[in-house]
């Protein structure tokens, strides 16, 4: 994995998680697949194998271009305007 300019440009530390589920997903009754948590600001979303495709609709309505997996375990970063694990 290589880092990318909006890594770089990431607030350090990482925030603190807003949630410790998809708050979106919950309302409506859906079940996201995996969660996601945007390194900016700490929105936690589902993530695009789920239904509703949350994290993405956060990264189209913020420009937060950056989040991690919110999975135990995985520290994996996707960077959605380099459409790449970062």
């Amino acid at each position: 994995m290589s880092e990318c300019m909006h890594v770089a440009e990431l607030p350090r530390p990482e925030p603190v998680p807003l949630s410790s589920s998809c708050t979106q997903c919950e309302a409506v009754g859906s079940h996201p697949v995996q969660l996601r948590i945007c390194l900016v600001c700490g929105h936690v979303a589902c993530c695009d194998s789920s239904p509703l495709r949350h994290a993405s609709g956060h990264f189209q309505e913020t420009a937060h271009a950056v989040m991690r997996s919110f999975e135990p375990g995985q520290t994996w970063r996707w960077c959605f305007v380099d459409g790449s694990i970062v």
